[in-house]
């Protein structure tokens, strides 16, 4: 039965999603099968994201939480898309209370004897689960429940979505295929852990613990006693919505030092605890009067292993210092980067992210001279993303908006320089830089010993001529075989034409014609492999000023 659903969802998902499809093989090739490329200009993409959004919101829950997830991933999509889906908000109609209050007394028993007061209208509905208030002994807390039956349908959309990979990673490119094998892993794990309240539960009680004694951030308790793998009850607290800016100055609360605190917040939990809340978008984060940040909602949430907190400090701590071969290692470190990319392109890409990470204004002049330094040494873009930074990028990222939001000037370099600086860590990274200098020193005075010896040796078999040279050339990008194939078209080119000629002044015209065929099959042939390679072109986009150019506007 789960089987047969899950291959009438297939089909309708595949209904949904063939116009796109279609579309995308056409830019491949003009009438599918045979022509050259078509170009896709950025009305197109915005077109096809606002159809793609339309589709995943027909689908219902799985996909919606999908359009967010490809929200946060610009190593899957083209900017347009992650523009238009991030507009995508986990906010549908709430289950009939009816059916919610089967699943809450299948978990807890009778709601009258459980709760002092319950009200039956959700204050919030999700794809996956609602929210009710209540009280228990006469405090109020906030209970989260389940859809009643989305377990099937998710496991139903996994298999599709599973089904699917294969044909998708076979039309795109090999870094983006690595990334989409390892967004379906993350996906699936994802959503499965988020459905599962007792989990939200026990990852909710361990960052609570951790910001115990800081009065600046606020995490509901949980009620152990009224919660299980499918309903979550919490202390009810409430705020101010982070995003209701109007509403936060009404109550003069400083948006700038609330912007340091969340950015400081989420520092502490990625780079100390190594548990972290995964989901900022704003409905998930309020301010109350006093200053001080709440969090909601911890069904998406991750850990991260002392060897990914170790690289991402270190990444940190390279950005702090502006040390671009630094920050490039790092990111070849985690698995981010190719180790094959192009360093002095992918140097001058990280100077702009800095510098838009900081606010400063960005000359048009110099982003269109790296866009072009991009597309003519590296025609599959290097970035990648392992599935264990996944959830981390997602953070830093909408992280990053929220702060922007709330101040458009907030420095993120700055904040995160000082709070490494105040943990030491800029300390310890000075302290290993010396060591290594230190190490390589002695490597140094080593080798100036050993050289003299060799080099005399090398030198005796020079005067002996007994020195023999070996060469490898490397050819990763087919350098030398296009070379070699435009020499030999050349040369066959080069006698065809003659050839063609002498048969058409001998009045043998059945065999100038045929060589005539085959001349201008090598001329083609020779003309396209001069042609230059076309990449994808995108109009790039920076957070801060696309920003203020919306306020002006």
């Amino acid at each position: 039965m789960a089987l047969l659903r899950s291959y009438r969802r297939f089909v309708v998902v595949v209904w949904q999603f063939l116009p796109l499809l279609w579309g995308y093989l056409r830019d491949r090739r003009r009438y599918v099968l045979v022509g050259g490329r078509r170009r896709v200009t950025p009305e197109m993409r915005v077109a096809r994201a606002r159809r793609l959004l339309d589709s995943l919101l027909t689908l219902g829950p799985t996909f919606i939480k999908l359009g967010q997830l490809l929200s946060t991933r610009p190593d899957v999509l083209p900017p347009e898309y992650v523009d238009v889906l991030s507009e995508l908000q986990d906010r549908v109609p709430p289950a009939d209370w009816a059916d919610a209050k089967v699943v809450l007394e299948d978990e807890l028993g009778p709601v009258g004897e459980r709760f002092d007061d319950f009200d039956e209208e959700a204050i919030s509905g999700a794809s996956l689960g609602q929210v009710y208030t209540a009280k228990v002994d006469g405090e109020p807390v906030a209970v989260k429940v389940r859809r009643p039956d989305i377990e099937d349908l998710v496991e139903a959309d996994l298999r599709v979505i599973r089904w699917t990979l294969p044909v998708l990673v076979y039309f795109v490119d090999e870094s983006r295929a690595f990334s989409l094998r390892n967004l379906a892993d993350e996906f699936a794990k994802t959503i499965r852990e988020e459905m599962d309240y007792a989990r939200e539960a026990e990852m909710l009680t361990e960052i609570r613990g951790n910001f115990a004694d800081d009065d600046e951030v606020v995490i509901p308790a949980v009620y152990d006693e009224h919660s299980s793998s499918r309903v979550l009850t919490m202390e009810y607290v409430p705020g101010t919505k982070i995003s209701d800016l109007e509403e936060l100055d009404r109550r003069g609360i400083d948006r700038s030092k609330v912007a340091e605190r969340v950015e400081r917040a989420y520092l502490q939990m990625i780079i100390e605890d190594g548990v972290f809340h995964a989901d900022p978008h704003p409905g998930n984060l309020a301010v109350r009067d006093d200053g001080a940040v709440v969090f909601y909602d911890f069904g998406m949430s991750g850990r991260v292993d002392e060897f990914v907190q170790g690289k991402i400090v270190d990444f940190y701590v390279a950005v702090a210092n502006q040390d671009i071969d630094a920050i490039l290692n790092a990111l070849v470190e985690m698995g981010t980067l190719s180790p094959e990319a192009d360093r002095a392109v992918m140097a001058d890409v990280m100077e702009l992210a800095i510098q838009d990470a900081r606010g400063e204004d960005i000359e048009t002049y110099r982003v269109q001279q790296i866009v072009g330094k991009v597309e003519d040494t590296i025609y599959e873009f290097p970035l990648r993303l392992p599935s264990n930074l996944a959830l981390v990028l997602r953070v830093a990222t909408v992280v990053e908006g929220v702060c922007v939001t709330l101040d458009p000037e907030f420095d993120f370099i700055s904040v995160a320089t000082e709070y490494l600086t105040e943990q030491g860590y800029r300390e310890e990274s000075v302290r290993q830089y010396v060591e290594a200098t230190g190490d390589q020193v002695q490597r140094t005075a080593q080798s100036l010993v050993r050289v003299p010896p060799k080099l005399e040796d090398a030198l005796d078999r020079v005067d002996r001529e007994d020195l023999h040279v070996r060469a490898d050339i490397e050819d990763g990008d087919g350098v030398v075989d296009r070379l070699a194939r435009r020499v030999v078209l050349g040369l066959v080119l080069a006698t065809s034409v003659p050839t063609t000629a002498f048969l058409y002044v001998e009045a043998d015209l059945v065999a100038a014609g045929v060589a005539a065929v085959f001349t201008t099959a090598v001329g083609a042939a020779l003309y396209r492999s001069f042609r230059k390679r076309r990449g994808i072109r995108a109009t790039p986009q920076f957070t801060r000023q696309n920003l203020r150019q919306r306020r002006e506007d």
